[in-house]
């Protein structure tokens, strides 16, 4: 088993770490444009397997695509933060251009390949590897859904004084602050609806806090988050690389699921060793449905610039 991870900066070094730490592949590859910033961190990863006892093969390497061949997965998360002053068209315009031209590199040599986008903004990246890579739909998954279901599960947690494991939750939608949707009516700790144990204010301040859970880390650190990322990335993997069938809110593409097409949204999958092997139908209310149906609006007016700027 090979595993590429594309972008050597926090999110995919802690990606990289994770997935060597957990022995998900023989064969891990660190790749970055940065002349030897792969190699260096794939060296002091493979520092610490002593300690850590894993046998993973970590291997860093400079733009060398070559070196990705044969990978089952590859995690993309090259990109550009949003820096001061830059607007939104301006952001998915230049990730766009690196995205598309990492996954044109990627498919010369892994033409099978399952890839997960981490690159921002998330759903526009993930449509934009959906319309240009050839690749099946259920080989193509977005992260951003891991991630806020993990954050949406510590604030519950927070609130109820118990095991974020304990925790059943999940978060629909657009990967954004004003756009993903945590279902709080469909949240349960061990099979005890949470709406049964909070009061109307708690849960209120608890989707609040998720929907600005990667803001107020911003915030707090002075960058994006990248621990929870990371971690969220490998569940992925390793749902994948091991069959587990697991149930994990994802982006993916729509094609009537929640009233929706022509879109990538993050929805509940049930992920496996061909990617995205089923799509899980909550039956959202009226309100809920209405908010992701807004969301999906939200997230359109983003991909109409790849279609504006000829990405699509």
């Amino acid at each position: 088993m090979k595993i590429t991870v594309i972008g050597a900066g926090a999110v995919g070094a802690t990606c990289a770490d994770n997935i060597a730490r957990r022995e998900l592949a023989e064969e891990l590859i660190l790749l970055d444009i940065r002349e030897g910033f792969a190699e260096g961190k794939a060296i002091d990863m493979m520092q610490t397997a002593s300690y850590l006892g894993f046998d993973t093969k970590v291997t860093g390497v400079t733009n060398d695509y070559a070196a990705t061949a044969d990978s089952e997965v590859v995690v993309i998360t090259s990109g550009l933060p949003r820096k001061p002053g830059m607007t939104r068209e301006e952001l998915i315009g230049t990730n766009a251009g690196i995205v598309k031209s990492v996954t044109e590199n990627v498919l010369k040599y892994s033409p099978n390949t399952i890839i997960i986008v981490v690159s921002n903004p998330m759903d526009t990246m993930n449509y934009l590897t959906l319309k240009t890579s050839g690749l099946p739909k259920n080989k193509i998954l977005g992260m951003g859904g891991a991630l806020d279901s993990a954050r949406f599960k510590y604030y519950l947690s927070q609130q109820l004084g118990c095991s974020p494991a304990d925790l059943n939750a999940v978060v629909i939608g657009g990967h954004g602050d004003t756009t993903m949707i945590p279902l709080i009516a469909h949240a349960t700790w061990n099979s005890i609806p949470v709406t049964q144990l909070l009061s109307k204010e708690q849960q209120d301040k608890i989707v609040a806090d998720t929907m600005v859970g990667g803001a107020t880390l911003t915030k707090l650190i002075g960058t994006s988050a990248w621990y929870a990322p990371g971690a969220g990335t490998a569940a992925m993997v390793e749902a994948i690389v091991r069959d587990e069938k697991k149930l994990i809110s994802c982006g993916v593409a729509l094609d009537g699921e929640y009233g929706q097409k022509d879109i990538s949204l993050v929805v509940p999958v049930v992920l496996g060793k061909s990617g995205w092997e089923k799509i899980v139908d909550f039956k959202l209310s009226e309100t809920e449905q209405a908010e992701f149906n807004k969301s999906a609006d939200a997230v359109r007016n983003m991909n109409q610039i790849l279609k504006d700027s000829n990405f699509i």
